[in-house]
């Protein structure tokens, strides 16, 4: 094992500060933030550092801090475009909507109070799911990919660290931002294959597959019959999953739209209504 040459073992020490000042100076609580912290300190307290270790630290505890507690920027690979912005679809209020959250609220300029995901963004932020894009922009509107849902979904259930190491996809690389994520979902069984196309738009089939697994893929008591969505289709028990329990209750015209793009404003709000 490599020990750490003491530049790398003294960018640590200076990014466990900045992450430290950061945490203190926040209001929100963010696990993920927090438990980096401690392993890093963890890390330079047993005087036993290795540069593997040190050099996985040092990205995680960089990705926190410039993202704020917020999801790191797209950073697109290969030259491939960012996702366009999705058209924006108005998402149905559920029946089975969960209370608003109580406590402070976080008052972005572009997050309407009377709008469907003005509560779920109020959660979100309080539980350190994600912030807003800017101090005072949430960006509802704005493009979900696969990686920032499943990051929402991991931050959600703890940031809890994966089991193993082993990392089935090609295209996720350890210093990503969603390393720890997207391994902990296919632990989980919530992601498969061997690719994960990380900065894809994550769309609505996807986004309730990826809560269904999550909840471990329950019996579902009927069918939602939404014309576009095939009974053969992988993700028909998850819609009609999302649509029995509130999730999501589709769009017009008894339709579900499968293959469009989610907003982060839709994706707020379908984990939202899944916590109940």
């Amino acid at each position: 094992m490599e020990k750490a040459p003491e530049q790398v073992i003294e960018a640590l020490r200076k990014l466990l500060a900045e992450a430290k000042k950061l945490a203190a100076s926040s209001s929100i609580k963010n696990e993920g933030l927090d438990a980096c912290i401690r392993k890093a300190e963890a890390l330079l307290a047993s005087g036993d550092v290795s540069a593997e270790a040190a050099v996985k630290l040092s990205a995680e505890l960089g990705a926190l801090i410039k993202g704020g507690f917020a999801e790191a920027p797209e950073q697109p690979s290969g030259g491939k475009a960012a996702p366009a912005p999705a058209a924006r679809t108005a998402e149905p209020k559920s029946a089975k909507a969960p209370e608003a959250p109580k406590g402070k609220t976080v008052e972005f300029s572009d997050v309407d109070p009377n709008a469907y995901y003005y509560d779920a963004v109020q959660w979100a932020v309080s539980k350190g799911i994600t912030s807003g894009t800017t101090e005072t922009t949430f960006s509802p509107d704005k493009t979900c990919t696969r990686a920032q849902t499943i990051t929402f979904l991991w931050r959600a259930a703890g940031s809890p660290a994966p089991k193993g190491g082993e990392n089935p996809f090609a295209d996720v690389k350890e210093e990503s931002h969603y390393y720890n994520a997207v391994l902990w979902a296919a632990e989980r069984g919530i992601v498969s294959g061997s690719a994960f196309k990380p900065d894809d738009a994550v769309t609505r089939a996807q986004a309730a597959t990826f809560l269904f697994r999550n909840a471990g893929s329950p019996a579902v008591k009927g069918g939602a019959s939404f014309t576009d969505v095939p009974a053969d289709a992988y993700y028909a028990q998850a819609v009609a999953w999302a649509a029995e329990k509130g999730v999501t209750p589709g769009t017009k015209d008894n339709t579900f739209r499968p293959d469009a793009a989610c907003t982060r404003g839709q994706i707020v709000t379908f984990l939202y209504r899944a916590q109940k």
